[in-house]
């Protein structure tokens, strides 16, 4: 022992070393996974140390400059050299530990690492030295992203981590330190992948102080009220410091405290660091339960020069372990989140049980985090298209097997959107909180996967269907833009469903020509109508297409499959310059179809009234668009709306129309019924019925929202009705569960309300729905929007927002998007409304909610194509199933994975109790389910698709209502697969392609 300055007796460098080189021997030995992690001391305070970093998959800078160092100007960040220092500090000193989540990134740098390096990572992983949490491609969002998306970006990075690294690389924490809120569906996805546990960053300043208090910042969450306990109990953790280093213990060179100073020098301050430290430890136990605390050393970008944390914590681990000789009662050691875990388990507790989410976040009295929930709405319907296109080039892939990567049309590329939409579910990227060049590159990105999808998707249409066509992917439909069908005279439709279950899709085309003859896959008419291109739609077109005509026809598809029709035009194409005429203006006060009659009022041009025909069915809805004025903040209450908060100047919205009357027409045709209404010169709506739709649309287009008055702008659609509703409403949990919400409540502290409307407000990712006793509206959405119901009896959708002022969380910029014309976006998006009964609304708004999200594509061609295998005759209809699915059964997942082998996903759609037949289990018979190939052997996997089912073993936890004990994994019968409600189950096929054409006659 050596003697300092402050007095303190601390070990000699030499015993240090031998000391932490002793403990980790015997950790390496032991091997990966808990058996490795460091001894603890029963009776002390042990303080689990957790060196990491936080590497956000694009935020201020895009992420190859994140990768690369680039553009520091913004940012200080380069993911490389953190990666790069962490290795060679683990592989310098065995008593280190390190963990790291995005994989993103991970996957990038070990590209280009040389076998020696990769050889060395493999053992420090194999030593549980590095340890890998989370494991997904990126540390995604939980408020605005889709449950779809958010399993297939945590398999992808697992995917790698199993590939490369085997079990030692599966990760067994969840670990999401940053999002902004986190959801229930996300944690029920986490369970059912097999995960010990999650710990989270960021919950409301109300609620974790209550957690303090109560000691209850670890707790089980039980995230599903369909799914058997403990399947989706998942024990939670709410780390002290967000994810930052105790106040005054950041020692990477981004910070500026003070290093460890020891030995004879004058600035000797260990004293003052050791007493600093053990305050802070016995402060942070008085929050927890046990005898054991986390401290995560780390921050966002850190450990470009690990040896600055490494060398700082090896002393501090030396110097406070040192005053157990004088009495104290805490030991220091290098740990990981899951060794932590594993002494919490140890401890064999009861844990308080949460059912509810963690939305809304707020950091304090009037800082809620929800205008995130709408931040950016093009990009979060570009993402949701996105995904769509994946799904459909991943079946496609998995259906014409090797033709699909390799055929006419090129080499096509599934992994390019795969990776770029599982970016895209960033918590800086769906969510719309990173700058403006950063969305414009998330973007690029997606565009990037589109086309190489395309190729695939062009190269398996040819092979199945016999053809090879000159295919179009029109980008521009929403804006009825498309070269080929406003200049030929003849073209063929493909019509793409990946849907388990036949689909009636309205087309829409750009066209120019007065009359066409449609006819379906069998040669049979189809009944067709065209009608002017409406000016809203001209004036979002700009230099994009001339077409003066829609073409409009009712296309049907089969299961998993496509059909084809073919579309001549008979009528003279109008000279240019000459766009026919809309009509004019008729003041509709009705429009109805065989299920669903809508009212206006003749007055002022509102929606009045919805009526269920088939179910007599009468409710009074008014509906309009109206704005929320941003604050900007003040000298009291600093705080602005900006690209996270939603802080609006008053709680009273002001009407978009103003006190005006709204301007309405009506198109009317026996295919469709249309009421476009005007509410100013930036916000404009259809409210669309089609034959046989047991629905209402409402198409709206907004933007750009004027500013020049000073006010930043948050437009709502807002709907309001006469339902006794008592304060009630219903938000969807990432696009799946429904929760309730009650206005100016929490279920689990006493709530002081400090913003009677962004305090309120929760993300919608699907639906949101009020309902009484009798009767329920519910509004489903095209992509991720906050979502209120202020008012008894009403419920409204946050559109779009422009703001003037940066909300200080760090983005650093005012969300202003100015569009491509740099006079601001506009956006266009669509809302669909359903009026039923409240025991039967889930068996309209389940489906449809899934057809809203897995829709039907539209892909063209001149027709006349030479066949794709001389003397194959050529396929109009195709099927890749032999039966339709049950209407409760979704087909999750279809996607090639290894040579001769496709994963698939199958769920049970509704949840438990919530319809008398959807919520009934349902079995399938997996062996004779495909047409387009065979079944030979099944195998039945975790979600993440990185471990077999029977092989999952997730620790056990006792909830304070009492233990629930895990049921065995059923034995895989293929022919006879159970779905219970909310379940999903996932397997892995081999496969024996059938013959094209094998799947024609389909359901």
């Amino acid at each position: 022992m050596t003697a300092v300055a402050s007095g303190m007796a601390v070990p000699g460098a030499a015993a240090l070393v031998l000391l932490l080189l002793g403990e980790a021997a015997a950790a390496a030995a032991a091997g990966c996974g808990y058996q490795s992690c460091p001894a603890t001391r029963p009776g002390l305070l042990n303080v689990h140390l957790v060196a990491h970093t936080h590497n956000d998959v694009g935020w201020l800078k895009t992420v190859e400059q994140y990768f690369y160092g680039a553009r520091n100007e913004l940012q200080h960040a380069g993911v490389q050299y953190i990666l790069d220092s962490v290795v060679a500090q683990l592989a310098a000193d065995p008593a280190k530990r390190f963990v790291y989540a995005e994989v993103a990134f991970l996957a990038r740098w070990w590209r280009q690492q040389d076998e020696a390096t990769r050889r060395l990572v493999r053992r420090l992983v194999d030593q549980g030295r590095l340890e890998f949490v989370l494991g997904g491609w990126c540390m995604n969002d939980e408020a605005a992203a889709h449950y779809v998306p958010v399993i297939e970006q945590l398999a992808l990075g697992r995917r790698f981590l199993r590939e490369t690294f085997g079990g030692c690389g599966r990760p067994r924490v969840a670990w999401q330190i940053d999002p902004f809120g986190h959801a229930r569906e996300q944690a029920a996805l986490f369970a059912q992948m097999g995960y010990d546990g999650l710990f989270v960053g960021r919950v409301d300043h109300q609620d974790k102080a209550a957690r303090e208090q109560l000691r209850e910042m670890e707790l089980l969450w039980r995230a599903s009220a369909s799914l058997e306990p403990p399947a989706a109990d998942l024990f939670t953790g709410i780390l002290p410091d967000v994810y930052n280093p105790p106040s005054g213990f950041c020692w990477d060179q981004l910070c500026s405290d003070p290093p460890v100073v020891d030995g004879d020098s004058e600035e000797n301050n260990v004293g003052t660091v050791v007493a600093s430290f053990l305050r802070i430890a016995a402060s942070q136990a008085e929050r927890y339960r046990t005898n054991h605390i986390i401290m995560t050393m780390g921050s966002d970008f850190q450990y470009e020069n690990a040896n600055l944390w490494f060398k700082n914590m090896d002393k501090l681990i030396a110097h406070v372990n040192a005053q157990q000789a004088n009495g104290s009662r805490v030991h220091v050691l290098y740990s990981t989140p899951s060794c932590y875990l594993w002494e919490l388990h140890r401890a064999n507790l009861s844990w308080s049980l949460k059912t509810d989410d963690f939305f809304p976040y707020a950091d304090g009295p009037h800082q809620f985090w929800t205008g995130y929930f709408t931040s950016r709405p093009a990009f979060k319907r570009y993402e949701r298209l996105s995904n769509n296109f994946l799904q459909i080039c991943s079946q496609l892939e998995a259906l014409a097997g090797p033709a699909a990567r390799e055929g006419p049309y090129g080499a096509g590329d599934s992994s390019v959107l795969r990776e770029a939409v599982a970016v895209a579910q960033h918590h800086d990227a769906v969510s719309g909180t990173e700058k403006q060049h950063v969305a414009n590159d998330y973007a690029k990105q997606l565009a990037a996967g589109w086309e190489a999808c395309q190729v695939l998707v062009a190269n398996a249409l040819a092979s199945i269907s016999g053809s090879k066509e000159n295919f179009i992917f029109c980008n521009a439909l929403n804006v009825s833009a498309c070269p080929l069908t406003e200049a030929a005279s003849r073209f063929i439709v493909i019509l793409y469903n990946p849907l388990g279950r036949r689909v009636s899709w309205p087309v829409r085309l750009p066209v120019n020509g007065a009359s066409y003859a449609v006819t379906d896959p069998q040669g049979q008419p189809v009944p067709s109508e065209v009608v002017p291109v409406s000016p809203f739609t001209r004036r979002l077109r700009r230099d994009r297409g001339n077409a003066t005509r829609e073409l409009l026809f009712q296309a049907s598809a089969p299961a998993v499959g496509f059909s084809t029709f073919t579309v001549s035009r008979l009528g003279r194409r109008d000279p240019r310059g000459h766009p026919a005429r809309p009509p004019v203006s008729l003041q509709p006060q009705e429009i109805q179809n065989e299920h669903v009659r809508v009212l206006f009022d003749p007055l002022t041009g509102h929606l009045k009234e919805i009526q269920n025909l088939d179910k007599s069915i009468s409710l009074p809805v008014f509906q309009s668009f109206y704005w929320y004025n941003a604050s900007a903040g003040n000298e009291e209450n600093p705080q602005a709306s900006g690209a996270y908060i939603f802080r609006p100047n008053r709680s009273e919205p002001f009407p978009v129309s103003g006190s005006k009357r709204v301007p309405t027409y009506l198109v009317k045709n026996a295919l469709v019924q249309e009421v476009y209404q005007n509410f100013s010169s930036w916000c404009s709506q259809v409210v669309r019925l089609r034959a046989g739709q047991p629905f209402v649309e409402l198409e709206w287009t907004v933007g750009p929202i004027p500013v020049a008055d000073g006010w930043g702008k948050e437009v709502v659609s807002r709907f309001e009705t006469t339902l006794q509703t008592d304060a009630r409403f219903y938000t969807d949990s990432n696009g799946r569960q429904m929760l309730e919400r009650r206005r100016d409540y929490r279920p689990t502290w006493n709530l002081s309300q400090t913003e009677p409307v962004a305090g309120n407000y929760y993300p919608v990712n699907s639906r949101i729905y009020i309902k009484d006793k009798k009767f329920q509206l519910t509004v489903l959405t095209d992509r991720s929007q906050g979502g209120s119901s202020i008012i008894d009896g009403s419920l409204e959708l946050m559109v779009h927002r422009r703001l003037l002022y940066d909300d200080g969380r760090g983005v650093g910029e005012p969300l202003q998007e100015l569009g491509a014309d740099n006079q601001g976006l506009v956006v266009r998006g669509r809302h669909l409304v359903l009026l039923d009964t409240a025991e039967s609304a889930a068996d309209r708004h389940r489906p449809l909610a899934q057809q809203e999200f897995m829709a039907p594509y539209v892909v063209l061609a001149p027709g006349g194509g030479p066949s794709y295998r001389p003397g194959q005759p050529g396929l109009q209809q195709f099927s890749a199933l032999r039966r339709e699915l049950p209407p409760n059964v979704h087909l999750l997942t279809l996607m090639p994975w290894d040579p001769g082998t496709v994963l698939l996903r199958l769920e049970h759609q509704f949840e438990k109790g919530e319809s008398a037949n959807g919520s009934q289990p349902v079995t399938l018979d997996l062996l004779n389910l495909f047409s387009a190939f065979a079944v030979t052997s099944l195998q039945e996997m975790n979600l993440a698709a990185d471990q077999p089912r029977d092989a999952v073993s997730r620790l056990l936890w006792n909830p304070a209502t009492g233990p629930a004990r895990p049921r065995p994994a059923p034995r895989l019968d293929p022919s006879g697969v159970t779905l219970q409600p909310m379940e999903i189950r996932t397997f892995l096929a081999t496969v024996r392609q059938r013959e094209p054409g094998a799947g024609a006659a389909g359901p």
